[in-house]
């Protein structure tokens, strides 16, 4: 689903007992509210106005109404007054929703020379709040609360956290996942339970033979293959070995009929992400490197050596990324530069990093041998990564329960160039430092096929992770791995 038809139902509790006027008066303030928060421009998400709910009848009507809607992907709950909790039991139970406690009010300061009982009977959220928080913790409902003025930009932004993670859960539920091959043989990490993803998170992983793929490729008029490479010409930095006319200008032609050949295979079965392996390419000349790229570039999922989860998570993020600054991509733990406590990691992957992440406006289309896969020198776009913040992200299977691990990074520019490295390539100090982050990392398990994005922060994935219901474990500059462990062990006994 597009972006811009997702949607937050917006309720506001109340009671009956203040009278109509009052209602008319809590009404017009959450309309207010409401219209606010669209008109600031600080939302992915539009908010729609869902009235003011005052009976359990009419929360649980509401609350069905939001589980049946397609487009809504997550409820903002308002206790403008005091609404006695009892009453939302029933609908709260029956919620299937991500939920964002909202702990506002509409004044911002208490007027103090004008204020009464009146005023007191309606503006009530710092009680009525309490309240609704109650029932929800009693009831177990998971969910965000965001305190704070509706108008302030810090709390707009917990909002717009909240809304992008229920983008992401919305799109990892129903998602479809083309499973070219297996896993890389005897890889551990990149296999999992996909049954229990299906249960969880509600995507599906539908696997083919690479021969389905060919197939495909085969159908491709020379016309499209024509048109890419003029799209490859004007957006990047071609070598003179791969322009019309030149010696290897074939491999160029069929990495174009594989980024063809791709996005038709996933448009037509309805798939927003997929995986290869480099061990099961029999039909295709060379490993797909620049199709990959120019997938993920255009928002899809992508795993290499059969990494659903890996997939899975890409496709989330990015879209959870959409219209934010910086890139998002599949990446690859490869290398250290042990420099003591100037300790960096080196991230790169054979060929298939995002573009969205280059530092240079016009990556270099390049070939080169791969040494790896048995297939012709594949085609790959080839640059630095951009530097600055950004995190690792990483889902992996555990055997009885998922984990989600993330590390907070700063990416830098190389000191030195890299001439012979002919690959995408980032350079990245881990937080707090690299061994601390890499042994946090290693005993939480996490995979060595992380999630990269400079767009995206820890926030965004902590409420993903609530959202699923699955344990989240973060890295960054506060971990000591001393209290890192005890946090593992405390896990084991709450999931």
């Amino acid at each position: 689903m597009e972006q811009s038809r997702r949607t937050i139902w917006f309720v506001t509790g109340s009671q009956g007992l203040y009278g109509p006027e009052a209602l008319k008066e809590v009404e017009s303030h959450a309309k207010t509210v409401v219209a606010g928060l669209n008109e600031a421009k600080t939302l992915p998400l539009r908010v729609e106005h869902k009235g003011v709910l005052i009976d359990a009848g009419t929360i649980l009507s509401t609350i069905r109404a939001a589980n049946a809607d397609p487009e809504c992907v997550g409820l903002i709950a308002w206790m403008h007054t005091f609404s006695p909790a009892k009453m939302w039991i029933k609908g709260l139970k029956e919620l299937n929703l991500p939920l964002l406690h909202f702990h506002t009010q509409f004044n911002k300061r208490i007027p103090a020379g004008t204020i009464d009982m009146d005023f007191m009977n309606v503006n009530q959220s710092a009680h009525g709040g309490r309240e609704f928080g109650h029932i929800a913790t009693r009831l177990r409902i998971p969910r965000k609360v965001v305190v704070g003025h509706w108008e302030a930009p810090e709390v707009q932004q917990g909002i717009a956290e909240w809304m992008r993670a229920a983008a992401g859960r919305a799109e990892l539920s129903g998602m479809k996942i083309a499973r070219f091959g297996d896993s890389m043989r005897n890889v551990a990490v990149t296999d999992g339970d996909r049954v229990t993803a299906e249960e969880l998170f509600g995507l599906t992983v539908h696997g083919y033979g690479i021969g389905d793929l060919v197939e495909v490729m085969e159908s491709i008029p020379e016309s499209e293959v024509t048109a890419l490479i003029e799209e490859y010409l004007n957006l990047y930095e071609v070598v003179p070995e791969l322009k019309p006319g030149a010696e290897r200008h074939g491999s160029l032609k069929h990495a174009a009929l594989q980024e063809a050949g791709l996005k038709k295979f996933l448009d037509e079965g309805g798939y927003t992400a997929f995986s290869d392996s480099f061990q099961m390419l029999h039909g295709l000349e060379q490993l797909p490197g620049l199709a990959v790229q120019r997938l993920m570039a255009q928002g899809y999922g992508f795993g290499a050596e059969g990494d659903w989860k890996a997939a899975a998570l890409l496709r989330a993020m990015k879209v959870m990324a959409q219209g934010m600054d910086g890139g998002t991509s599949f990446m690859e733990d490869y290398t250290y530069d042990l420099n003591g406590p100037d300790s960096k990691v080196l991230g790169a992957h054979m060929l298939e990093i995002c573009p969205t992440i280059s530092a240079q406006e016009k990556p270099s289309l390049e070939i080169h041998p791969l040494g790896i896969g048995d297939k012709a020198d594949p085609v790959r776009l080839v640059f630095d990564v951009a530097p600055g913040p950004a995190v690792n992200a990483t889902i992996v299977d555990l055997g009885h329960r998922f984990r989600f691990v993330v590390n907070a990074v700063e990416v830098e520019k190389s000191a030195e160039p890299f001439p012979k490295l002919p690959v995408a390539r980032g350079l990245w100090k881990p937080l707090p430092d690299l061994p601390t982050a890499a042994a946090a990392w290693i005993l939480a398990g996490g995979s060595h096929h992380p999630i990269y994005s400079a767009a995206l922060g820890p926030d965004h994935l902590e409420d993903l992770a609530e959202m699923v219901g699955i344990e989240y474990l973060l890295i960054d500059n506060e971990t000591k791995l001393r209290e890192f462990k005890k946090e593992l062990r405390w896990n084991e006994a709450v999931y």
